[in-house]
């Protein structure tokens, strides 16, 4: 895998203003697991929770095969890349916002980890090669329901919002996850709750992907840990 995508701009001050992504003054810079992490109007700010998901994915590192981290809806990128810091994985980080991809650049220069970070601007089923294969997929995908995000106008619609049911795009996260997952492999999935992941659960069972584990911040927030038949522990 080569280091940072050429197609990524070299900073969010790089983006082309034409595209409607040049980002505004970036907000003060957050502090997640020990990395600094910058971020920027149209990009949602880094949940300090949300360091469950890094810190799960660091601990199955151990135990899956080897190869590159993959990141679903990476936002400014600080769960992928919490999860590989530190250890010689490389990661490859997914948004279809530009703006989001330029602060996940950003991140990955700004805390040294530039030549083991590639970034892909666009849908995922559009940038992952068919061959690609990874043993660990993250995901944190909009998870609210249309109605439930008009109450957030302050976040970024496209980052929140998760259709009339609120699982339009995990589900359609699964299918890509299930598609490039490494035999072997994890897929550690956000969601608003226990019971939007039981919700999802069949659909991931037909895509050959079953719930192994689940663990919940509150009846909001939760992180599901979905495998294969080959791991299934610990």
């Amino acid at each position: 895998m080569a280091p940072l995508s050429t197609a990524a701009p070299s900073s969010p001050t790089d983006l082309d203003p034409a595209a409607g992504a040049l980002p505004a003054a970036p907000f003060p810079p957050v502090t997640f697991h020990g990395l600094h992490i910058a971020h920027g109007a149209g990009v949602l700010r880094p949940r300090p929770w949300t360091v469950l998901q890094s810190r799960w994915g660091r601990a199955l590192l151990d135990v899956v095969p080897g190869g590159p981290v993959l990141e679903l809806c990476c936002g400014a990128g600080q769960i992928g890349l919490a999860a590989v810091a530190g250890t010689s994985r490389r990661v490859v980080l997914v948004d279809r916002s530009p703006r989001a991809c330029a602060w996940a650049h950003h991140n990955a220069v700004a805390n040294g980890m530039a030549d083991r970070v590639e970034v892909r601007r666009g849908m995922a089923d559009e940038v992952l090669a068919a061959h690609e294969r990874f043993p660990l997929v993250l995901a944190d995908p909009p998870y609210l329901t249309s109605l439930d995000a008009d109450q957030w106008p302050d976040d970024p619609r496209a980052a929140v919002d998760g259709g009339s049911d609120g699982m339009a795009v995990a589900r359609r996260v699964l299918e890509v996850a299930a598609a490039h997952l490494a035999p072997g492999g994890a897929v550690l999935l956000q969601a608003c709750g226990a019971r939007q992941i039981r919700a999802l659960s069949p659909a991931a069972a037909r895509l050959g992907l079953s719930l192994v584990e689940l663990r919940e911040v509150d009846a909001d927030r939760a992180v599901a840990r979905f495998a294969t038949a080959r791991l299934r522990t610990p």
